[in-house]
């Protein structure tokens, strides 16, 4: 499923000129990100979702991408100020998130714009290490 919701306003992003860096604290894991690569087709083309996904980090994402959940709830502990702003669907959303912090934010609809490295928690409760099989 791709990264849109027709349903639901267009976010203002600007998209990436540079590789940057998103780290996911709690699993160690650093992954550069080249703003030419292309988009795995979930969540906004370049979200935090779209990258995580693009690299191998499983982010739990039960509504596809397309911001009608809350699933993949993060937190941005460094370079919120480079993301994209929260639109009014991405906040009604996050109001059912649990353990929500000024950071939090819906990793599919969060998008960096490549100005500075970014580094994001995944809350525990968020970490889906087992999933059925294929």
């Amino acid at each position: 499923m791709g990264g849109t919701n027709p349903y639901i306003e267009k976010p203002d992003i600007q998209k990436p000129n540079r590789k940057f860096k998103v780290t996911f604290l709690n699993l160690n894991k650093t992954v550069e990100v080249d703003p030419n690569s292309p988009s795995c087709g979930t969540g906004l083309p370049g979200s935090l979702l779209d990258i995580a996904l693009s690299s191998g980090i499983d982010i739990d994402h039960a509504c596809g991408g397309v911001c009608a959940c809350s699933t993949c709830h993060v937190w941005v502990k460094q370079g919120l100020a480079s993301c994209s702003q929260p639109t009014d669907a991405e906040n009604d959303m996050l109001d059912l998130a649990p353990d929500l912090k000024p950071s939090s934010r819906l990793s599919c609809q969060c998008v960096p714009n490549g100005n500075e490295d970014i580094i994001v928690e995944i809350p525990a409760w968020n970490r889906n290490l087992v999933r059925e099989g294929h």
